[in-house]
């Protein structure tokens, strides 16, 4: 079973979809023990850094996530999921993030020509063997919607790039924690695939 963390964010419905389309048992929770016992745990997210770790702080979810964590159930932050999983954002300054990577969200920095949001398809540069693309090519477009991005302070972590008006750190992977800044499950073929990808990992102790 896939849980999917519902703290009212956005796009929690569409991630919903693309495991059905999988043919995943998926269900969204804010129950610890629902959480706990999932098989993988998926933390989606569209809006502000600030208002998402108020809402997870709220429903009680900050202490539920770093246990699942520390359990070893695989964890797959998208979009803004992503961003909460790392230290602080300039989108709120003096907001915690969950802390479970070391990094900081930035603005991705303005140029002449490129709008910001970054909104659209770009490609991915592969490295560091990242799981979640196996049997993906290099330079896969993959569909993007943000205006600030993660640069990662450990590089071992960093599974995938994209250009951007700067170099966006796009995926990420330690352990049993996984993050894209992109939209896997609005990513055409590919994007189900690294979500299936994620779905075949083996679970430690399992």
């Amino acid at each position: 079973m896939i849980a999917i963390i519902d703290y009212d964010a956005g796009n929690i419905k569409s991630v919903e979809k693309a495991f059905d389309l999988l043919g995943e048992e998926v269900v969204l929770s804010r129950d610890r023990e629902e959480i706990l016992s999932a098989d993988r745990v998926v933390l989606p997210g569209v809006g502000s850094f600030g208002d998402a770790m108020e809402n997870l702080n709220r429903y009680g979810l900050v202490p539920v996530i770093q246990e699942a964590a520390e359990k070893q159930i695989p964890f797959l932050g998208i979009c803004l999921g992503l961003q909460l999983m790392f230290e602080e954002s300039e989108e709120s300054p003096g907001v915690k993030g969950l802390g479970l990577l070391k990094g900081k969200i930035l603005h991705i920095p303005k140029q002449e020509g490129l709008k910001i949001p970054h909104m659209g398809w770009n490609s991915l540069h592969l490295q560091n063997q990242g799981r979640l693309f196996d049997g993906i090519p290099e330079e896969t477009y993959v569909y993007f919607v943000h205006s600030y991005y993660l640069k990662a302070d450990e590089p071992s972590v960093v599974k995938a790039t994209t250009e951007y008006s700067t170099q966006i750190h796009a995926s990420v992977e330690k352990g049993n924690l996984f993050g894209c800044q992109f939209h896997p499950e609005k990513s055409s073929t590919m994007g189900l695939k690294m979500l299936e990808n994620f779905t075949n990992m083996n679970r430690e102790g399992r």
